[in-house]
């Protein structure tokens, strides 16, 4: 029973009961005066416990409509599309440009927080029941757009934010400095076995700047990977430990929150904490091309006249440290717009990500929007919700109908 109310709502509870970091909790109505339930945790439990027993096989659709949808990206969002529109029993075909499924649940978490074999148990399980997935795919680039516009009734795009957002200062050019997903990809093929040159945090004194959860990730392989030293910064000033009357129920609370990452690391190096706050990184500097040290300055954090907090430079503070390895996980920008974005000419919201209408739909007919590549960048459970409400909408524009739930006000 318990299995039957949770598939109801989430196609892939395996992933949110391990990666999610649980808003849903902070919500609890427990919350507000002791320990929330743990909602996370159940999920895990459940579906862990239902693969077990076997309750999990593949169910394809007792009827096929005959109409064919392309998603393009594979990550959370897709695989949510890609689920319930075959449940609705079109003929779904998934595109992923890198060699393997699972977007960001793939190569973008590293394995100690979401091994493979899950994600994989769970595409065998989509391919069981009809679901097709081609590799090496890039939509835009490999794949022309008209191609899929002539061969299918039509499309979701859900290839996600994957513009990182950089850090202009001088010595950024300097090799050793990277983008956090020019980091962990090649760490993860190289624990799957793939013969490939990563870049290595053995013996260095890393600097993650950015204090989110692809900066935690750095953090956890280069631990992993032996490095010498490690600092995590964070432009924002350390978060209190408790809720504030700024922070009220059920609103996610800006917290400090310490992942395994962030104690392995302070275990490694004897200390009680390896990430520093409100640090602005000015300049890099090098030896032959290659970094060699960071350079910051400390900020303090003032209300300004409009009453938004203003950063300043405290006088004095300047420093340097070693940094043989710097890694941005600054966040994401938005979806890349040559290519797949271009060749479409969808209309492109604000914030440069594709904007739809109530119904998912794009500017082009036939073509829907969802996930990071729609909302920005966002958590996975948030790319399953908008995967399963787009898919619905696509449903609804084929055959006119759809029994694929409630349609959800979009957000």
């Amino acid at each position: 029973d318990a299995l039957e109310m949770l598939l109801k709502t989430n196609n892939f509870p395996e992933f949110t009961g391990l990666v999610c970091p649980a808003p849903c909790e902070e919500a609890c109505t427990l919350n507000i005066w002791k320990k929330p339930v743990t909602i996370k945790l159940m999920e895990w439990s459940i579906i862990d416990h239902a693969f077990k027993e076997g309750w999990i096989k593949p169910n394809p659709p007792k009827t096929r409509t005959g109409k064919r949808v392309a998603v393009i990206g594979s990550g959370p969002a897709g695989l949510a599309a890609a689920a319930q529109l075959n449940k609705a029993g079109h003929l779904v075909t998934v595109f992923e440009r890198a060699d393997r499924i699972g977007g960001l649940l793939t190569y973008g978490i590293p394995n100690f927080k979401l091994e493979k074999w899950i994600v994989d148990r769970r595409v065998k399980l989509m391919e069981a029941e009809g679901i097709k997935f081609v590799v090496k795919a890039h939509v835009g680039v490999d794949i022309p757009v008209e191609e899929l516009l002539k061969n299918f009734d039509a499309m979701v795009l859900a290839g996600g934010s994957t513009v990182a957002r950089d850090l202009n200062v001088p010595g950024r050019d300097l090799k050793g400095v990277y983008f956090a997903m020019q980091y962990l990809p090649k760490a993860t093929q190289k624990v799957l076995g793939d013969d490939v040159e990563i870049i290595d945090a053995k013996d260095k004194h890393v600097v993650v700047i950015g204090g989110g959860d692809t900066g935690a990730d750095c953090v956890g392989t280069a631990v992993r990977q032996g490095a010498k030293s490690i600092v995590q910064f964070e432009l924002m000033p350390k978060p209190p430990a408790d809720r504030t009357i700024d922070m009220p129920w059920p609103y996610w609370p800006m917290i400090l929150r310490s992942s395994t990452s962030h104690e392995e690391a302070a275990a490694m190096m004897g200390k009680d904490e390896v990430r520093q706050w409100s640090i602005n990184t000015k300049a890099f500097t090098g030896e032959n091309g290659v970094v060699k040290k960071l350079h910051g300055v400390e900020l303090e954090w003032v209300k300004g006249p409009d009453g938004r907090m203003q950063m300043k430079e405290k006088a004095g503070s300047e420093f340097e440290i070693p940094c043989d390895l710097c890694l941005l996980a600054m966040g994401f920008v938005g979806p890349e717009k040559k290519g797949m974005i271009e060749q479409l000419g969808v209309t492109l919201d604000a914030r440069g990500n594709v904007q739809v209408d109530q119904n998912y739909m794009t500017s082009v007919p036939g073509v829907f929007a969802a996930g990071d590549m729609r909302r920005g960048q966002s958590l996975v459970v948030w790319a399953i919700s908008e995967g399963r409400q787009a898919a619905r909408c696509v449903d609804e524009f084929l055959i006119g109908h759809s029994n694929l739930g409630p349609k959800l006000k979009l957000f």
